[in-house]
């Protein structure tokens, strides 16, 4: 995982008196603006990377096939849209073709939950959805299902299902498919609030879909909340409930079919079929080793967690460290700016009347400038 964090402060310096002749005028300090701070989901492929890019400018990178690219969890380049800046959060889909779905769950869990402790919270979550595809399958059933159990019920007014790709398919054909998932697979969480809308792969289409959600008063997740208000072992997390149980079902076929094969196995050795007998064999370490990654992916899930989580946290220290020491070295400039400012002001107490306005002009706008900055709700993210 990348070592990068966006830190934020709220705390401006303390302005540099004025020269006298400067205005004098009462300024009252500004709130400070919230980072407004957006997840996006979706299956492995369904062009979550690209509408991040796209809406951000960010150069993340996108995959050129169903293969993930997105292994890990990413940032976007901070972007303001309507005088208010935004970050996007780019997870990986449960159905990566190089880790597990423990794999998948410890990354996401263990950013989010890291995320939350230090005050972030989402404004929203945008699941994105290719209108391309020709039916509903059981990956992107899966997806849909895991999705939902770290999102919870109680946020699914913050999420929005945005369906692209529209360009790839007749509109007629679309809007079909469009209707089909608002009445059977999206129905239940668009009865509870979410929203379901078009991406129509432009920036302005984009920003649009981001201006909905910033509208949202911030949520935190089901996962959050699971993992850090009520202390749960991510095993006993509602997505970890579900993995587990998946991998009980599928350690239960396994067991089923190496029965079989040891059965055909014996058959083989009493009918001296050797070639047989080495092909069972082979099917039968297969399905062992199959077995023991399981297993171990199950035991293995609660450290793996934590161990991420620790990594985490010592990356956000650096990161924070690093933080305070560049807005030390910005508010230095400021403060030199301003007093260099002063100073020529100062040295124009004989000039014109214009000149000095123009002086007291430029104050102001500096002043301005850093009274208006971006300046975040004082958490932090991490990549």
């Amino acid at each position: 995982m990348s070592s990068s964090m966006y830190a934020r402060d709220t705390a401006p310096p303390s302005h540099p008196s004025r020269a006298q002749g400067a205005s004098t005028k009462s300024k009252v300090q500004q709130q400070p603006v919230p980072l407004i701070t957006i997840a996006v989901m979706g299956a492995t492929g369904s062009g979550k990377t690209s509408f991040i890019n796209m809406a951000s400018g960010s150069s993340l990178r996108i995959g050129s096939s169903l293969e993930s690219c997105t292994a890990e969890v990413q940032l976007s380049d901070e972007f303001v849209l309507d005088r208010r800046p935004v970050v996007l959060i780019d997870t990986p889909g449960f159905d990566d073709t190089n880790k597990s779905d423990t794999d998948i769950l410890k990354l996401i869990a263990a950013f989010l939950a890291t995320a939350y402790e230090a005050g972030s919270t989402l404004a929203g979550v945008i699941y994105i959805y290719r209108i391309s595809d020709k039916r509903f399958s059981g990956i992107a059933a899966r997806n849909f299902k895991m999705f939902r159990e770290l999102c919870g019920d109680k946020t699914l007014k913050n999420v929005i299902f945005v369906t692209n790709m529209w360009g790839e398919v007749p509109q007629d054909v679309g809007e079909a498919r469009e209707r089909e998932l608002a009445t059977t697979f999206f129905k239940p969480v668009l009865d509870k609030g979410a929203q379901l809308v078009r991406h129509a792969n432009t920036v302005q289409s984009a920003h649009d879909i981001i201006r909905s959600i910033m509208k949202n008063k911030p949520a935190a997740l089901q996962i959050q909340r699971e993992l850090v208000d009520e202390h749960k072992n991510i095993v006993n997390t509602s997505a970890g409930e579900v993995i587990n149980k998946e991998l009980n079902d599928h350690i239960r076929r396994h067991q089923a079919e190496l029965k079989a094969v040891q059965e055909d196995m014996m058959k083989a050795l009493k009918e001296k079929d050797e070639e047989t007998r080495q092909e069972l064999e082979a099917e039968t370490r297969k399905l062992q080793e199959q077995m023991n990654k399981m297993r171990s992916d199950s035991d293995s899930m609660a450290s793996n967690y934590l161990e991420e989580k620790k990594k985490l946290e010592e990356v956000m220290k650096e990161v924070q460290e690093q933080a305070r020491k560049d807005r030390e070295k910005s508010e230095a400039a400021y403060r030199q700016q301003m007093d260099d400012l002063n100073r020529r002001l100062q040295e124009t107490a004989n000039s014109s009347a214009a000149e000095r306005e123009a002086m007291q002009q430029r104050i102001g706008q500096l002043q301005h400038q850093w009274d208006t900055r971006p300046k975040g709700g004082g958490g932090c993210l991490i990549m």
